[in-house]
């Protein structure tokens, strides 16, 4: 899962920033307003991690731009802006949920997670395709029923190929999935990943689940697909 932080605050953004990353989610850090706009509108991300005052733009203003041009990308405002009548303003804007700085770390990761999986449809919280059984929230995959152990990066691709089983999934999105802007989107890091990972979900348990799409990505073959 990809997400954009907005944050001019030097020191919450590295903060958050960290236990995100810890958290296994890919995250790109804007400090302004504008900036963040632009990266939205450049890039795929599953959630937008957005305070209000922001230099150049407005949080505000920020998510009325994007609302205005259909993007219904999921936006969790993160605010030292308590009073009642702004996180008001901040829901009906658009946003998704609105928390209040200082915060704990755990409850924002919650929280991301939360409006992850509500997004997804996934209230209960489990991708499960053929054996493969993956829980978003407690960060554990099953193989039948031997727990197999990823890292960061091969739980990300997994659970993007699970999100759309027996469906092609390019590279592109591969990456966007699971790395930031740090990373050259014509590099090979996604098939390197995908071997590792075929290493852990099918070798040891004689199956091949992960399959190459020639010259696009990959596929999680499902009983249609075979």
């Amino acid at each position: 899962m990809r997400l954009l932080l907005v944050e001019d605050d030097p020191m919450i953004g590295r903060a958050m920033v960290h236990g995100l990353q810890q958290a296994g989610f890919a995250i790109d850090w804007v400090t302004d307003g504008s900036h963040g706009l632009t990266a939205v509108q450049s890039h795929v991300y599953d959630l937008v991690v957005l305070d209000l005052g922001l230099p150049r733009l407005d949080g505000l203003a920020l998510l009325r731009a994007l609302r205005a041009g259909r993007d219904d990308v999921a936006v969790l405002i993160v605010s030292a802006r308590d009073a009642v009548a702004t996180r008001v303003e901040g829901l009906n804007a658009g946003a998704d949920d609105y928390l209040l700085k200082p915060f704990d770390l755990d409850e924002l990761i919650a929280r991301v997670r939360a409006l992850l999986r509500r997004r997804a449809g996934t209230l209960g919280g489990q991708l499960v395709a053929g054996l493969l059984r993956l829980d978003p929230v407690r960060r554990t995959v099953l193989n039948g029923e031997r727990e197999v152990a990823l890292t960061a990066k091969e739980f990300a691709l997994l659970e993007a190929l699970m999100r759309r089983p027996g469906e092609a999934v390019s590279r592109f999105d591969l990456l966007e999935c699971a790395w930031d802007d740090s990373y050259d989107n014509r590099s090979n890091v996604v098939d390197v990943y995908i071997g590792y990972l075929r290493q852990k979900v099918d070798r040891p348990f004689g199956t091949e689940s992960i399959e190459t799409v020639r010259g696009f990505g990959y596929r999680l073959r499902t009983e249609e697909t075979e």
